[in-house]
């Protein structure tokens, strides 16, 4: 190949990768017309797929029948995952912006020489402090082990974090405060066993759909209970649907509470001997009757009585929740209502219950546990010497080059490139100029950097646009590392299909950078993903995460996937595990915590000139975020609306005399959209539902953050509709 041909590091580190990873060889441990077992690398649910090869190339994929998770079935995402992967406009070369603003197609040499001297250059006039990356959900999780220990103890970055800011650092903060640690405590096959199931803000339909079919094969004619402003098609399909106003959900939790205490529907034993904080939770509702906050929640004293009556009339509640909750400028203390609820009525440990966050990406629990952006490897802590010390003995380097206080989260991040402090910017697998909330600000802020590296499979996105370096790079299907799920599932994923060009694994890319930085010394046991999984496991030993116990990714591929923790000595682990079974927690007490504030209002509310609230979300099963895959399959696209769309009242379409397919503004303070009106009563009158795939949905989102998560609301600003 046309890149073996440069002198250096680059051809040292491609000639060591290619005896095992392969340029151009059948994937590791496959026959050329094999069948492979991998993970989907689209949604956190975390499908197995069986990848069919011919002639060492993956054609085309099915569900696996015989998987914990899905059972056989795949969602529209899954069945064409390999399309995207094969589009036409793939990345296949480096690329440097010229002086005139044009790329210029190079050599991996050439583009590594100019982005590690542009970076360098920044260290040495003002720090490593002036360095940072933004990194993702949708890479391996070896892979973000590498990044993380690249950015922060190789070239000395303080700062870094990843798009999961986005979609999960509340349920991140709600579970670290009230159990200790990040520890979702359920298993999928809850769904199958509960009697009542509250879905709170979830669109499983939609957003998750292989959940929402675990939840039909429930043979208990469970009470579904949704929660959310929209009557979604998840909604649609429940028991009941409760249209909570816009952020009057954490007040209708605590009215729920108060009637649970009220009416001595607490389970007291439970709550006594693994809580603490239940008395001063108990005064803390007590002012919050149904009466008191019907208005807020636009719901009546009865349908809040209700629901605390079918809560406690359950012997087996679960309480789910996805991005309805998490995106609010509120969502930490309201995803811990949830919390609380389950605490107060003993509904966790056990089969069918639980206070059960789902996440968004497909490796955003890997993130969460292991990128080194928002806690230390494996749920340690940068700010403890002990931390440290283990995690640099387990690495090899000293404990003083790991950064001793936290990174910056995203927003702040990019508040240090707006002030001029932070100038060189790293980007992996994610597209924040389409993502971000109010985007237009976050263009900017990029437009101010002195250096901006985008790594990515697509040179086209609207971030890349951006970039004076752009690292082509390999795609899910293309590498081998670890997926973990929203049920703590440690999966597989494989290289199932060759990278095309020069693109290469993000793994490869880290090893590179690594070399032409000048510490490739640091990480010589890293010579494949499989190698970084036993230091992960290293790292996690003695932590509520603990995988010290896998047999390598060996025992993955043949358990269809483990769940964490599964320590060193202990025994072949079930299919199917929940966590807190024995009551006991992940703080010092091994008690749970009840935590609370009162309701606050959103920065921005509705008002005479912007008179409507806006809502976001997922529009279609068959897209995903910004589209940068989805949007390249011919088939997806025909499976969800095109172009985008608006869901309107007809009472508020009456009023500007719009009709069904009419193109209406929605216009904010901050931006505006172009968007075909559908008109229908599946949302009140007053809001407006706009799906957040189209790249001018964050041209009108406003730029508020949870306080102790720093998740950006999304769900919540104010809009008029112009004809």
């Amino acid at each position: 190949m046309q890149l073996l041909r440069h002198d250096g590091p680059l051809t040292r580190q491609l000639e060591r990768t290619e005896g095992t990873y392969g340029l151009g060889q059948v994937p590791r441990r496959l026959a050329p017309d094999a069948t492979a077992r991998t993970v989907c690398g689209y949604c956190s649910t975390g499908c197995s797929l069986n990848a069919h090869l011919r002639d060492g190339r993956a054609v085309n994929l099915s569900p696996a029948c015989d998987s914990p998770v899905n059972h056989g079935m795949a969602c529209p995402k899954g069945w064409d995952a390999i399309t995207p992967l094969a589009s036409p406009d793939r990345a296949t070369h480096a690329m440097v912006r010229d002086a005139a603003g044009a790329w210029t197609r190079v050599g991996w040499d050439h583009a590594l020489r100019e982005m590690t001297s542009r970076f360098r250059s920044i260290a040495d006039r003002y720090g490593p402090e002036a360095l940072a990356f933004l990194s993702t959900g949708q890479i391996p999780t070896e892979e973000m082990v590498f990044l993380g220990a690249l950015a922060k103890i190789g070239m000395g970055m303080r700062h870094g974090d990843g798009n999961t800011r986005q979609c999960m650092a509340t349920s991140v903060v709600a579970y670290k405060e009230a159990f200790g640690f990040d520890a979702p405590p359920y298993t999928y096959a809850d769904f199958e066993e509960s009697d009542v199931i509250v879905l709170a803000g979830s669109n499983l339909c939609i957003a998750h759909p292989i959940l929402w079919e675990r939840v039909t094969r429930n043979p208990h004619d469970p009470e579904i209970v949704v929660i959310d402003p929209r009557r979604t098609e998840t909604a649609a399909a429940a028991t009941r649907h409760l249209p909570v106003r816009p952020k009057g959900d954490l007040a209708l939790y605590y009215a729920v509470a108060n009637v649970l205490f009220e009416r001595g529907w607490i389970d007291d034993d439970f709550v006594r001997a693994h809580t603490d904080g239940w008395e001063a939770f108990c005064d803390h509702v007590r002012p919050f009757t149904p009466e008191d906050v019907s208005p807020a929640t636009g719901l009546s004293p009865d349908e809040i009585r209700s629901l605390a009556e079918t809560i406690h009339g359950g012997r087996r509640v679960s309480f789910w929740w996805t991005m309805g909750v998490n995106q609010g400028h509120q969502a930490v203390r309201t995803a811990q209502a949830l919390v609380n609820l389950a605490l107060l009525t003993g509904n966790i440990g056990r089969p069918g219950t639980g206070a059960n966050s789902i996440t968004g990406q497909c490796n955003a629990m890997g993130s969460r546990l292991f990128s080194n952006t928002t806690s230390l490897f494996a749920g340690h802590d940068f700010t403890r010497v002990e931390d440290r010390e283990k995690i640099g003995r387990i690495l090899g380097v000293d404990a003083d080059r790991i950064p001793c206080e936290n990174s910056l989260p995203y927003d702040r991040i990019l508040d240090e490139i707006r002030a001029g402090r932070i100038r060189g910017l790293w980007v992996v697998a994610t597209n924040p100029a389409h993502s971000w909330i109010h985007r237009s600000d976050l263009r900017e802020a990029l437009a101010r950097l002195d250096v901006l590296v985008v790594q990515d499979l697509y040179a086209d996105t609207e971030t890349a646009a951006f970039a004076d370096v752009f690292l082509p790079a390999a795609g899910w299907g293309e590498k081998d590392g670890t997926f973990i799920n929203s049920e703590r599932r440690i999966g597989l994923t494989k290289k199932v299909r060759h990278a095309p060009g020069e693109a290469l694994a993000d793994f490869h890319i880290f090893r590179l950078v690594a070399e032409y930085w000048g510490v490739g010394d640091l990480f010589p046991r890293w010579r494949t993903p499989e190698d970084v999984f036993r230091t992960m496991q290293a790292m996690s030993a003695g932590q509520p995460c603990d995988i010290s116990g896998i047999d390598g990714y060996d025992a993955l591929e043949d358990s269809t996937g483990i769940q964490w923790p599964h320590p060193a000595g202990s025994p072949r682990p079930a299919a199917e595990r929940r966590l807190f079974e024995d009551g006991r927690f992940f703080h010092p007490s091994g008690r749970a915590r009840f935590c609370f504030e009162d309701p606050h209002p959103p920065a921005e509310c509705p008002d005479d000139e912007y008179p409507l609230t806006l809502l976001t979300g997922r529009g279609s099963s068959s897209q995903w975020h910004t589209e940068t895959r989805t949007g390249r399959s011919p088939v997806l696209r025909k499976l969800h609306p095109a172009g985008p769309w608006a869901e309107i009242h007809p009472d508020d379409a009456a009023r500007l005399g719009l009709a069904q397919d009419d193109w209406v503004t929605v216009r904010s303070r901050r931006g505006v959209l172009r968007a075909r009106a559908v008109v229908r009563d599946t949302i009140p009158a007053g809001q407006v539902f706009v799906p957040m795939h189209d790249a001018q949905t964050n041209e009108l989102t406003f730029p508020e953050f949870d306080p102790l998560s720093r998740q950006p609301s999304y769900k919540h600003c104010a809009v008029r509709l112009e004809r």
